[in-house]
């Protein structure tokens, strides 16, 4: 293994498909001397470079670490939240609380899972607020912001959404016949795009669509 850079990484949204993901590719790669990790409750498992932060995203508070790179893999579900406020809440107050107590921290470079079709113009309202939270993460002008809008996402998950496992069912029965943009993409391709693209030393803002991630 290459030998660790001085960097700190802090990711939010650490216990969902992709965030669980990307939070074990990033404690294994040489990128980052030290990840953070925002959590409501233990992740249960440890790292030698992992260090999980108990965080009230309710009442959030300065960050209590300083990050160099921000990854924000947060998301619900209309029916897991139970309404339009609680789901705008966790997919577009959240990420921007944190993106903006991130930078005024010193974070130079934001990584935030959205989706395909985010458009703030956008009749559906879930494509709305994706489009909503891609606006304001851009007015908030980071040196580097990197923004990833997959398709249905493929993966085990720990939670049952009956109608995301039809959906991927489909989704993997039709592959050969879905043009590459619309195709469902495993979530540990998009882990594996943030981790590369975080490497790149990329700036200004860059959106990666889903048949681009897919060949991470």
């Amino acid at each position: 293994m290459a030998a660790l850079t001085d960097k700190t990484a802090l990711i939010f949204g650490a216990t969902g498909l992709i965030g669980d993901l990307l939070t074990h590719r990033l404690v294994d790669s040489a990128l980052y001397k030290t990840v953070n990790v925002l959590v409501r409750r233990p992740l249960g498992w440890q790292h030698p470079r992992l260090r999980e932060i108990p965080f009230d995203f309710d009442a959030p508070t300065p960050l209590p670490v300083q990050a160099d790179d921000l990854f924000c893999c947060l998301g619900t579900t209309m029916k897991k939240a139970g309404s339009k406020g609680a789901f705008q809440k966790v997919d577009y107050q959240y990420p921007l609380n944190i993106a903006q107590m991130g930078q005024q921290s010193g974070a130079k470079q934001f990584s935030i899972v959205t989706s395909m079709g985010a458009d703030t113009q956008s009749t559906f309202f879930y494509n709305r607020v994706k489009g909503e939270v891609e606006r304001d993460l851009t007015d908030l002008h980071y040196p580097t912001l990197l923004i990833f809008r997959p398709s249905i996402l493929l993966g085990h998950r720990n939670e049952n959404r009956l109608l995301e496992k039809l959906a991927e069912g489909a989704m993997r029965l039709l592959s050969p016949l879905i043009p590459a943009k619309y195709k469902g993409v495993d979530a540990s391709k998009v882990a594996n795009a943030m981790l590369t693209t975080a490497q790149q030393g990329l700036t200004g803002k860059h959106v990666f669509e889903s048949d681009v991630i897919q060949g991470y």
